[in-house]
């Protein structure tokens, strides 16, 4: 059973887009689909983490807001710190999940126990991972990826219980 997911931010959070505004602040658009999903996944109990390459206030703001606990900023090594939240969390790698688009995700992609990629997501990766998903990086990626997780966890009651009351 999957109990953490790693989601990688630029082209799977996000469209891959980097704006700067003309006074250097920079620009990210989120969809609240995969927010919701997110959140819900948290209030099951389950752990998210958001590894990502770069750093951006942006994404704290975003992390905070979900009630994301690991946030890991400007990491090179993805797989590295893939390792410590696992063993931090006393799971097993076949108990992650993990989204990522690019090279820089191929290491961690490889050793987790599902992994996918966005419909847009670089030739490479779509090779190694388990699933290519339908939608593209920051239209609801991350829902779809969580919407197969809850199915795959017979977990779709309780996810719907959430928000749907009798």
């Amino acid at each position: 059973m999957i109990k953490l997911l790693v989601l990688d931010v630029d082209g799977c959070l996000t469209d891959g887009k980097i704006i700067y505004t003309s006074n250097s602040c920079e620009v990210k658009e989120f969809n609240v689909k995969d927010g919701l999903a997110i959140v819900s996944w948290i209030r099951m109990g389950h752990h998210v983490a958001i590894i990502t390459g770069r750093n951006s206030f942006i994404v704290k703001r975003r992390a905070d807001e979900l009630g994301i606990d690991h946030l890991y900023q400007g990491i090179k090594d993805k797989d590295k710190i893939l390792h410590e939240i696992v063993n931090t969390l006393n799971l097993e790698l076949d108990e992650v999940a993990a989204i990522g688009d690019d090279l820089n995700d191929y290491r961690m992609l490889s050793i987790v126990g599902r992994s996918f990629t966005p419909k847009n997501g670089v030739q490479d990766i779509q090779n190694i991972v388990d699933t290519v998903l339908s939608k593209m990086g920051g239209d609801g990626v991350v829902r779809e990826m969580i919407d197969i997780i809850i199915e795959e966890n017979n977990q779709k009651e309780e996810f719907l219980s959430l928000w749907i009351k009798d």
